[in-house]
C-alpha cells in the first residue's frame, strides 16, 4: 500500500486576473507528483462535498447560510479576500471534504496527505486571511463528534498564527493546538493557542529546526493524541511574499522529514494539509509544497503503514 493523497479538481477555482492568492498552484501539485513519480493515480482519493451540519459545527449557522448564498456584507467579503462566486463557494466546501477524508484515511493507514487546507484563519461568525470555512477544525470536530477519537493535537507550523483555530478550541480540553509562526506578522491581533511559540523575523533552517525540536516530543508525550493534524505551510520560506522567515527548500524537507517520523515513530497518526505558500515563482512554490508528500512518501514507505 502506498502513500493515501487526497485531491480533486474542483481545488482550483476561477479567479480574477492578477490575484495574488495562487489558486493554480494546487492542480499544478497534483501534475507534479504524478510527473516525478511521487505518486501514481491510484494513490489519489476523491473527497465529496460534505454536509452542511459538518461544517455548522464549527461556524455559526448564519454566516455558513450567508456565504453559500452570497449575501455576506462588504466589509465581511473583504476580510476574506477572496471574491465570492458559486465556484468557490463549491471549491471552499470541497477542501472541507477533502480534509475531513484526509484525517479519516491517517486513522486508517497512519498518514495522509492532502493537496490542499490549512485554512486557519476562519473563525466561527467570519472567514479572514482568505480562508472562509475552517477545514482543520471542522475535520477535527467531525471525527471527535463521531467519536473515533478522543484527543487531537493540532500542529500549525504555518509562517502566520493559526488565530482562527485557537479561538475555536480555547475551551475544548480534547483540542491541544500548537503554533510556531513569526511573531510579526498577520494576523495583527493574536490568538491564544495552547502553546504558541512566536519567532524572530528572518529565522533560518538550523535554529527553525532546533526550535521545533525543543518542543515537539515533549509535545506528544504531554498531549498523547489519537490523531496529529498538521498544517505544513511553506510561506516560511526565504522567497515568500508574506513570510518574513527565511527557510530554505533544504530546511523545509528537514522540518516536514522531523514532523512525520516524530509522531509515525512514536505511532501518532498523522493527517497533513499543505497551508500558505505566496510567491511569484509557481514552479518553486509547487515544488516547496511537494516536499511534504515526498517525505510523507518516504515516511509511509520507511514504516511500513
Amino acid at each position: 500500500m502506498d502513500l493515501p493523497i487526497v485531491y480533486h479538481p474542483d481545488y482550483v477555482s476561477p479567479l480574477p486576473p492578477g490575484h495574488r492568492f495562487p489558486m493554480a498552484k494546487f492542480g499544478q501539485l497534483y501534475e507534479t507528483l504524478l510527473a516525478d513519480q511521487i505518486a501514481h493515480p491510484s494513490q489519489f482519493h476523491t473527497p465529496t462535498l460534505p454536509p452542511r451540519e459538518w461544517i455548522q459545527l464549527v461556524h455559526t449557522s448564519e454566516y455558513v447560510q450567508n456565504y453559500y448564498e452570497g449575501t455576506l456584507e462588504n466589509k465581511a467579503q473583504r476580510r476574506i479576500g477572496l471574491p465570492w462566486s458559486p465556484s468557490l463557494v463549491n471549491r471552499t466546501c470541497i477542501a472541507v471534504g477533502g480534509t475531513v477524508l484526509t484525517a479519516e484515511l491517517a486513522l486508517a493507514t497512519g498518514l495522509a496527505c492532502n493537496t490542499a487546507g490549512g485554512t486557519h484563519h476562519a473563525f466561527p461568525s467570519y472567514g479572514s486571511g482568505f480562508c472562509i470555512f475552517n477545514d482543520i477544525a471542522i475535520a477535527t470536530r467531525v471525527l471527535l463528534e463521531q467519536k473515533r477519537v478522543q484527543s487531537v493535537l493540532i500542529i500549525d507550523l504555518d509562517v502566520h498564527q493559526g488565530d482562527g483555530t485557537a479561538f475555536i478550541f480555547q475551551q475544548d480540553s480534547r483540542v491541544f493546538t500548537f503554533s510556531m509562526h513569526c511573531a510579526v506578522n498577520f494576523p495583527g491581533t493574536k490568538q491564544s493557542s495552547d502553546l504558541d511559540v512566536p519567532l524572530p523575523e528572518g529565522m533560518e533552517d538550523d535554529e527553525y529546526l532546533q526550535t521545533l525540536a525543543a518542543y515537539l516530543t515533549d509535545l506528544l508525550a504531554e498531549t498523547q493524541p489519537d490523531l496529529v493534524m498538521y498544517d505544513a505551510g511553506v510561506d516560511v520560506h526565504s522567497a515568500d511574499r508574506l513570510g518574513k522567515l527565511a527557510l530554505s527548500d533544504r530546511g523545509i524537507f528537514c522540518r516536514e522529514m522531523q514532523v512525520l517520523q516524530t509522531c509515525i515513530s512514536q505511532g501518532y497518526p498523522v493527517a497533513c494539509v499543505i497551508g500558505g505558500g505566496y510567491a511569484d515563482d509557481m514552479n518553486a512554490l509547487v515544488y516547496r509544497h511537494s516536499l511534504l508528500h515526498r517525505v510523507a512518501s518516504d515516511v509511509f514507505r520507511q514504516y511500513r503503514l
